[in-house]
């Protein structure tokens, strides 16, 4: 007797949700398990925050523009998608900070934020005297007991003070997301930092001696670059998959509207007046997109303390003599200082193999992050004004872009506050006792990383293949 044809429903075409059903469809072949993929994707395009555009010979990003290859994920897709040859390595470059409204350079030997090279440290113009000396009683404060999960700007300001806090470390790692280093989870978003502490002591020591948090140092000086994107921009990794999945249903500009449990199936009610019934169903999606499906049965509320933040990505495409860049990558912002952009960098510096058509430059800036995102509403001649005037108090540019490329990410990107990992776990165990047949993977809960999106995206379709092996 035939098989029955298991049916599962992947939700959200991002990264997250096309990494489960490459997967799943991967995995279903070598187990011999017959299985229909439908995957369903609001918009009328797939891909999620990825969206490379191709204007004048630029490739210009609206959303990332590159992933952590230290972690691998998306290194070893790009090799079953036959596409490994495509992957671009970012250079280094000098990163810079504007703290207290001054252009400073990042000390040699900065490791996401934390000093290791102790002359460079105390040769930087970035911090006073006093701020140092209080910075490296890190070398000999004692280690933490270890405790529940508490703020990163508590710890760091524990182990180094106000000052370097707030003019470096700030500025590094609450990065392009604009979150609240006061809110952010140490344990859910940076928790190298806590597991440094208890085994050197130092973080100043036990960042250099382990290198932990060396391959993703954002920003960090003298380390090959950690980051890789593809020729042709990231769309080429969601193409790709794209192609891979011949053996799915694709639905797009297709959205669930509700979901009820039957025996043991998911019932998915469209808005496109249809109900597809199926055995388990993966949902890739920000945890403000479920809420309001699950609402009705009183679950995954605690999921609502999680905020989310708007954003925007500003291109500028100016002449070449329009611009001067210097040798610098770029620069990020600290909060002490009276501008609206929060980081800005030069894509041709980081990507010099992708072509920038000859005689121009590009800008990247970024505004928005948490308390100040109205910004974000801004018409786009206003952020372009608000943008060129902070650029234009930092390096040397003339006249008016060519064209300027605005991309809003209202309410986009998940905050990891004090208690996460423990607030995620137990929506997805209260979950569990109602629809057993619900997967949760995304940005939203195990790391915003499109590498990190990728993983959770396999591990959900393994672990959908073994339920349904059973």
């Amino acid at each position: 007797m035939e098989e029955r044809i298991r049916k599962v429903a992947v939700v959200g075409g991002g990264i997250t949700g096309l990494t489960a059903a490459y997967f799943l469809q991967k995995q279903a072949h070598e187990q011999g398990l017959p299985i229909h993929i439908t995957l369903i994707e609001a918009a009328h395009r797939l891909g999620g925050k990825i969206q490379t555009l191709q204007k004048d010979g630029f490739v210009i990003e609206r959303g990332p523009d590159s992933f952590l290859s230290f972690k691998n994920s998306i290194g070893r897709l790009a090799k079953e998608l036959g596409i490994a040859d495509k992957l671009v390595r970012g250079v280094k470059g000098q990163w810079s900070i504007v703290a207290e409204d001054k252009l400073q350079p990042i000390p040699e030997g900065t490791i996401m934020g934390v000093p290791t090279n102790l002359g460079a440290f105390l040769t930087s113009d970035l911090f006073s005297w006093s701020g140092k000396v209080r910075a490296a009683g890190d070398l000999v404060l004692p280690k933490a007991a270890e405790a529940s999960d508490q703020s990163l700007g508590k710890f760091m300001r524990r182990r180094f003070g106000k000052e370097l806090v707030e003019n470096l470390l700030e500025p590094l790692l609450s990065g392009a997301n604009g979150g609240d280093i006061d809110r952010m989870s140490l344990e859910a978003a940076f928790p190298q930092f806590a597991e440094v502490e208890q085994k050197h002591r130092s973080l100043m020591t036990g960042m250099k001696k382990t290198k932990a948090g060396a391959r993703a140092a954002v920003y960090s000086r003298n380390e090959e670059d950690v980051y890789q994107t593809f020729e042709g921009g990231l769309q080429t990794l969601v193409e790709a998959l794209e192609k891979k999945l011949s053996g799915c249903t694709i639905l797009k500009g297709v959205k669930v509207d509700g979901i009820k449990a039957e025996a043991v199936k998911a019932s998915l009610k469209l808005n496109n007046s249809s109900t597809i019934l199926v055995d388990q169903v993966l949902f890739a999606l920000p945890h403000s997109k479920l809420l309001p499906l699950f609402e009705p049965y009183d679950l995954l509320n605690g999921l609502k303390e999680m905020p989310m933040t708007s954003i925007a990505t500003i291109s500028m495409v100016f002449p070449e003599s329009a611009v001067e860049f210097g040798e610098s990558t770029g620069f990020v912002v600290a909060r002490n200082s009276d501008f609206a952009i929060t980081a800005c960098s030069w894509p041709q510096q980081r990507w010099p193999s992708i072509a920038v058509p000859e005689g121009k430059k590009m800008l990247r800036a970024f505004i928005g992050r948490v308390g100040d995102e109205a910004v974000v509403d801004l018409a786009d001649h206003e952020i372009e004004k608000i943008v060129l005037s902070d650029l234009r108090k930092m390096m040397k540019i003339e006249g008016k872009p060519d064209f300027i490329v605005v991309s809003r990410w209202k309410q986009a990107m998940p905050q990891y506050v004090v208690g996460h990992k423990k607030r995620v776990a137990e929506a997805k165990k209260e979950l569990e006792k109602e629809f057993p047949m619900v997967q949760l993977a995304g940005s939203s809960f195990g790391g915003f990383d499109l590498a990190d999106c990728a993983e959770q995206g396999k591990i959900a379709a393994c672990r959908i293949v073994e339920q349904l092996l059973g």
